[in-house]
This record gives C-alpha cells, sequence and structure tokens, in this order.
C-alpha cells in the first residue's frame, strides 16, 4: 500500500531523473532514492553516458544503511547482463533491501517483469506502478526510441501575439526578451540534437549552441533539413520521416522556419510544442508556420492539451503534448 511519503520519495528520484534528460543515451535517464527510517541515505541519477545506473549510484552511497530500507525507482530495475556493469535487480537483493518501489515497468524485452519477479523471488517486497505516467513523461525520449524508433520531438516556436517570427522583410531578432531566450537555451541543453530548416540556416546562419553560463558544454549536435548540401559539422536530413535513423537522439528540437515546422507537423512527428509568445503585434510579418495539410477545421481539434503555462518575464511560454 503506498502513501503520501512514497509519493514524496518517488516525486525526488523523478527530480533526480531529469538531471540525465538527453545525457544517459543508449540508456533511460532513471532516478533513485533510498530511504531508512525516514531518512534519505541515497541519492542517484543514471550518468553521462549511461552508466553508472541511478541505483548503483545510490546504493554506493547508502552503503550498509540499505540493508532494510526502500529503495524508490523510476524505472524498474534491470535484470539483463551487461558488459558494462552489474544488473541493477541483483545489486539492490545483494544489498539488502526490504522494498522496492517502482514508477515503471520495463520495456525492454531483456528486463520487461523480470526485475520485479527476481526482486519478489528474492523476498523483496515489490510495488509498481506509482506515478507511472510522471515517470513515462521524465523518459520520453527514451520510450519514443524503444516504442517508436524515433527520438521525442520538440517544436519550438518564438511568435508575436499574431503568430509571427518575423517582419516582412526578415527581421527577428529580438521577438522575446532575455528570459524567454534563456529559458530555451535550458531546453536545448536538455536535447541531443537541434534541427532547423535550410531557409532559417541561408538567412541566420544559427549557432544552435548553449549560451548559459557553466552550460556551455551541453550544446546539442546541430542537423539541417534540407536537400542541398550540409555544412561541415551539421548532419543533413532529407525529409522528417529520416528521424527514425537517429538511434542515439533521445531528444531532438526543431526551431525553425516555417516550412520545416510545418512538414514535422504534417508528417505527425511532433510530440511536444513550446510556444514562446511576445506581447507585440506585427501585422503583415512571416507566419511561423507553413501548411501543415489540414483538411478540415474539425481535424485540428481534439490534438493537443496543454500541459504548462508561465510567464517568462515580458513574456509567456505555453507547453502542449499531443492528446
Amino acid at each position: 500500500m503506498t502513501t503520501s511519503d512514497d509519493r514524496r520519495y518517488m516525486g525526488a528520484a523523478l527530480a533526480l531523473s531529469e538531471r540525465g534528460r538527453a545525457r544517459t543515451v543508449p540508456n533511460p535517464n532513471v532516478g533513485c532514492v533510498i530511504v531508512a527510517r525516514g531518512t534519505v541515505v541515497g541519492r542517484g541519477w543514471t550518468q553521462a553516458g549511461g552508466r553508472p545506473h541511478a541505483e548503483a549510484m545510490a546504493l554506493a552511497q547508502a552503503g550498509e544503511l540499505a540493508r532494510g530500507a526502500t529503495a524508490y525507482v523510476t524505472l524498474e530495475p534491470c535484470a539483463h547482463e551487461s558488459a558494462r556493469g552489474p544488473n541493477c535487480t541483483d545489486s539492490l537483493a545483494a544489498a539488502g533491501v526490504a522494498r522496492v518501489v517502482v514508477a515503471l515497468t520495463d520495456p525492454d524485452p531483456r528486463t520487461n517483469g523480470q526485475g520485479i519477479a527476481r526482486l519478489k523471488a528474492a523476498g523483496i517486497a515489490v510495488e509498481a506502478g506509482l506515478m507511472a505516467a510522471e515517470a513515462a513523461r521524465a523518459m520520453a525520449g527514451w520510450l519514443m526510441q524503444q516504442q517508436q524508433g524515433r527520438p521525442f520531438v520538440t517544436l519550438k516556436l518564438a511568435t508575436s501575439l499574431d503568430g509571427c517570427v518575423a517582419r516582412a522583410d526578415g527581421e527577428s531578432k529580438w521577438i522575446t526578451g532575455d528570459t524567454a531566450r534563456s529559458h530555451g537555451h535550458l531546453e536545448r541543453a536538455r536535447s541531443n540534437m537541434i534541427l532547423v530548416g535550410r531557409g532559417t540556416f541561408d538567412a541566420d546562419l544559427p549557432r544552435l549552441d548553449v549560451r548559459l553560463p557553466g552550460m556551455e558544454s551541453r550544446s546539442p549536435a546541430r542537423a539541417l533539413l534540407s536537400k542541398g548540401a550540409t555544412p561541415e559539422g551539421w548532419l543533413g536530413l532529407t525529409s522528417p520521416e529520416q528521424i527514425s535513423d537517429l538511434a542515439h537522439v533521445h531528444y531532438l528540437m526543431v526551431e525553425g522556419g516555417a516550412q520545416t515546422a510545418g512538414a514535422f507537423l504534417k508528417a505527425g512527428l511532433v510530440d511536444r510544442l513550446m510556444l514562446y509568445r511576445a506581447p507585440i503585434v506585427i501585422g503583415a510579418g512571416k507566419a511561423c508556420l507553413a501548411d501543415i495539410g489540414l483538411g478540415a477545421l474539425a481535424e485540428a481539434h481534439g490534438q493537443w492539451r496543454r500541459v504548462d503555462a508561465r510567464p517568462l518575464g515580458k513574456d509567456s511560454l505555453e507547453v502542449y503534448e499531443r492528446a
């Protein structure tokens, strides 16, 4: 039976898992908290490159205090053998934990259900499903690769109130203010790759790096959607569907322009929309989207649900996910 304390500790594990977002490829970004007699004795999250796993990190910190404790893990502990290190199911059992609370069952066929079964066989109490939806959102990129063989795609749009991304003559710097732009750089740091179209590349020569103090090393790889030549240091894609070749990418951010954004929406390959809006009206400017192939207005309804909304200085942000 789960309690409010269980939710609190699982929430802490989920927050830890976010530290590894876009850094743990090919592994999922998992979080783990170990609690003994009401005190957190171990914390861990999957490290860059996928190892150590969250459980290994938390167990190392807990040491002997893990014996008889409860472990909160955002994903079912792995049960398969790997040349990169021991599996977490056996490590938890060897450490003597008494109870394991799991958010999400691992869809990887090498573990799917086996981790939980082996923990139970070792005499450990296991509860699964606590905050599963939150865990799925936290690991959306890895889950998308597991289930659909492609990255989780975020489309970022920074517009005026009337949906323009630039004046008619192309002037676009800057529509949003410093706070919104800093937030956009944080989102870049939470992505493995950023993609723009040829028009945006030719007009802006974008750097697509992370310009936040101390986070410059988190700049993602760069991709260009174009049938033309690909510049050095960029990955070239000729269609949105080619993202299925990006097995090493969990999170892809599409930043523009209108033709590229429209192409990804038309292909049904946008999972999340980030709409930054500035309190300005441009009028006869450049629209943020090209044609997305909408056959009737009724088709537009019910496609998206808002999951976040917040002010960012003088601007605002709305985040939508596929319904």
